[in-house]
């Protein structure tokens, strides 16, 4: 689970990032709106400061907002009703004043993240990552409201991706996943199915080449459509 804490107080930041680690979550920091805003991998927990040096928090707040599902936690000195209620109009899932203690913070997180992260009929929880949405139990998948069709070997290909998105999955993997454990013929195969299951996504950079490795899940508005691979050279005939 990854918690990004926007503040430009690094005394401040670096109290949060030591106690969330010791809690158990990959924590990270930045200090302004635009590292936020381009964050990769995308994290799952945004705990969001309002006074940054570039971008106001409330625009930040509100551009996530737009393009993802990310739960935002508001952790900010401001304490007035009014900016309680921009906040959460602009999409913030819960609002924290500071000065707080890091068990209210954690009871917190742990609350907004059983809202935002939804589980099926059976309990199994939903895998989601921005705009995306996998259902491993009824193989549905879902990009904002609209629902995308995929064969089974392209489910079986996001949904190892989806697991953890921003890690590096292998080619081995995803072939012993997809196909078979002991999997021995050609790997051009897969680059087939990743071809056709970006173009059913339809979202640019959210399928990841990462060169002489693997596919990862890319944050969309940061993750160029484009192979990091260099092109294959010709066949001979």
């Amino acid at each position: 689970m990854r918690v990004l804490v926007v503040e430009d107080d690094p005394g401040i930041a670096d109290l949060l990032v030591r106690g969330l680690e010791r809690a158990g979550y990959e924590a990270g920091s930045v200090s302004s709106g635009q590292q936020a805003l381009s964050a990769v991998p995308e994290p799952d927990v945004v705990l969001l400061d309002l006074g940054l040096p570039d971008v106001d928090g409330l625009d930040v707040c509100r551009r996530l907002r737009s393009r993802s599902g990310v739960a935002i936690i508001v952790v900010t000195a401001r304490g007035e009703e009014g900016d309680r209620v921009a906040a959460l109009d602009e999409g913030a899932d819960d609002y924290l004043v500071k000065p707080f203690g890091l068990a209210e913070l954690l009871a917190r997180i742990r609350a907004v993240l059983r809202r935002v992260r939804p589980v099926d009929s059976a309990g199994q929880e939903l895998l989601r990552h921005g705009l995306l949405m996998v259902d491993p139990r009824t193989h549905k998948v879902t990009v904002g409201d609209r629902e995308v069709a995929l064969t089974p070997k392209e489910f079986d290909i996001l949904e190892a991706l989806a697991v953890d998105p921003g890690r590096v999955v292998t080619r081995q993997e995803i072939l012993e996943r997809a196909w078979d454990a002991h999997w021995y013929g050609p790997t051009k195969v897969l680059d087939v199915h990743v071809a056709a299951l970006r173009r059913k996504l339809g979202v640019p950079g959210l399928v990841e080449t990462v060169y002489g490795r693997g596919f990862r899940l890319g944050t969309p508005d940061t993750a160029p459509d484009t192979p990091t691979e260099p092109p294959a050279p010709p066949v001979s005939r």
